[in-house]
């Protein structure tokens, strides 16, 4: 932050008195918006049940990739900035947001216990005066019909004693140029004047504020946001197989479609679906859709043809080795990049662990490299049998010897000449690996 931002800042905090926010949740969405609100002059109280995260963050030490060290311990020295598990500190708070996970169940139905479990801690210390902003990723109509009704629990009334709103993370981890400031925050509440009051609250932390007409709405946004998506990815996954029977490059056809300047967005296959977003907020949706008798039928084959998207991958290891007249048992497979996305440390839903899980099955030898996941730990949600595993690094020989090297995740920081000169046989994902173009004779 240069100082002029770091002025402006200033300015907008002394319009309206410093409050204390509380962050109900420090992971991906709860450390870094304690941090860019401490930054911007309040003071931020953290809550969070691992006693581990709590004493990492109150020494200045970040688990989190998109949060440095660097930031966060000075926030930390001056006192800006604390973490606790103790929730009776709720009532020092003129503000509390909740960013706890919402996963999914087996059968892609939300998990909202987490979600639950806090506003019922909010419940039982809440205060005349206070704002409550939900943050985490749900389906329409949570604020108001599962979030509400336990606030008022209290005796509390929405709109005159506290304040309730919705205003969902709209975090990309990895991403240096759009980051939890600077990417405009949607908020709706479920009055005007709880909308009013989130409102003075975040414009002192964003710059961009987008309201909209209601909870409902600001929910509706993030998961549409994100099934846009989810949709776009499945459309170039399955331009891909269609590629593969016509013999055409698709990296090539994507490239030249996207040299239309109007009514196109550039969207890549790849392996699959990662993260704690795109593959799973489509099925809020769903769920709440299905109550309400209604089917979403892009939203399901879209989700059909992503999940299917490893063992496409596995498919294409297998036509390798069988053209190299070798059988998927004992082959030795080199997986490059393990996190979901390029360039990030996370392996939420990755499909990388999808394509070793198939691999595995079928008797291959796996081996890895990545270097922002040194290791693949244990996990019992994870069938892998092979776990922990760990990274190797990436050599000459490592690359030769494996039968089969397969590109899953596109990290800057690998030498890929070094790959696409020494493999016997490469899978790339990713389209990293540049053919030559085929000379046209005109």
């Amino acid at each position: 932050m240069n100082k002029t931002e770091s002025q402006q800042d200033a300015n907008k905090v002394q319009k309206t008195k410093p409050k204390i926010l509380g962050i109900i949740g420090l992971g991906y969405v709860g450390l870094p918006l304690g941090v860019v609100a401490a930054e911007a002059g309040h003071n931020v109280i953290g809550f969070d049940l691992n006693i581990d995260v709590v004493n990492s963050i109150n020494h200045g030490t970040s688990h989190i990739q998109d949060v440095p060290s660097k930031s966060l311990t000075p926030l930390v020295n001056n006192g800006q900035l604390r973490a606790t598990t103790d929730l009776t500190k709720i009532r020092d708070c003129d503000a509390i947001s909740i960013c706890v996970p919402t996963p999914l169940n087996k059968i892609k139905d939300p998990d909202l216990s987490y979600v639950v479990s806090a506003t019922e801690d909010i419940a039982k210390h809440l205060q005349k005066g206070q704002t409550v902003i939900l943050e985490s990723t749900t389906y329409p109509g949570t604020s108001r019909e599962v979030v509400l009704p336990i606030l008022e629990e209290s005796g509390l009334i929405v709109g005159d004693d506290f304040y309730l709103c919705y205003s969902p993370e709209r975090v990309d981890p990895g991403n240096q140029r759009w980051t939890t400031k600077n990417t405009p925050k949607v908020l709706g509440g479920i009055t005007e004047v709880c909308a009013a009051k989130g409102k003075e609250l975040y414009d002192t932390i964003f710059d961009q504020i987008v309201l909209v007409e209601n909870t409902e709405a600001a929910e509706l946004v993030k998961v549409y946001e994100n099934t846009f998506r989810m949709i776009n990815i499945a459309l170039a996954n399955e331009l891909s197989q269609v590629c593969d029977r016509l013999g055409i490059d698709v990296w090539n056809v994507i490239d030249a479609a996207a040299t239309k300047p109007f009514g196109f967005m550039k969207f890549t296959p790849g392996p699959g679906l990662g993260g704690h977003c795109i593959p799973l907020d489509p099925h809020y949706l769903s769920w709440k859709m299905r109550t309400l008798s209604f089917k979403t039928r892009m939203i399901e084959l879209a989700s059909e043809i992503n999940a299917e998207m490893p063992e496409v991958v596995v498919e294409k290891i297998l036509n390798e080795l069988n053209d190299q007249g070798k059988s998927i048992k004992n082959a030795h497979i080199l997986i490059l990049g393990v996190s979901y996305k390029k360039d990030v440390n996370d392996l939420r839903e990755s499909p990388a662990l999808d394509v070793i899980y198939h691999l595995e099955r079928r008797g291959a030898m796996i081996q890895y490299h990545d270097p922002f996941c040194p290791i693949i730990r244990a996990d019992e949600s994870l069938p892998i049998q092979g776990l922990p595993m760990d990274s190797q690094p990436l050599t000459k020989s490592s690359i030769q010897n494996a039968d089969v090297v397969v590109i899953v995740t596109d990290h800057s920081d690998v030498d890929y000449e070094l790959v696409a000169s020494n493999a016997k046989a490469i899978v790339d994902t990713r389209g990293v690996i540049k053919e030559p173009p085929r000379q046209i004779d005109l």
